[in-house]
């Protein structure tokens, strides 16, 4: 009885020594042709192309950390008061926490005060 499919590969009909013949060939003596050369090809090209969008971003990053002029830099840190733990626990509980009044906040004219 004989086999219901040949053992053999199908070969398309044509000259053997065509370009995708060859191509096929070439490929399987040298599989870094087929794999690893695409694979460095986009890891390379995509370094160059990420390269200027990363430049824009630590650009405007820059520009963001720059807006502040040189007068407000030697400006921002005199109106600081001296913080001292000491100070701070002495001046809470100098007050009367336990005696208080709530108070509303006035509002601007016009605005709704929220009573109903």
């Amino acid at each position: 009885m004989a086999p219901v499919f040949p053992s053999r590969k199908y070969r398309i009909p044509g000259d053997p020594g065509n370009v995708g013949a060859r191509y096929r060939a070439m490929m399987a003596k040298r599989p870094f042709l087929l794999f690893g050369l695409p694979f460095l090809t986009v890891i390379v090209g995509g370094s160059f192309a990420l390269t200027p969008a990363t430049a824009i971003r630590y650009e405007r990053q820059d520009r963001k950390v720059r807006q502040m002029t040189r007068d407000e830099e030697l400006g921002v840190g005199k109106t600081k008061r001296k913080v001292d733990m000491k100070d701070e626990y002495y001046r809470l509980a100098a007050k009367d926490i336990d005696n208080w009044e709530q108070r509303r906040v006035k509002r601007l004219a016009g605005e709704s005060d929220g009573v109903v």
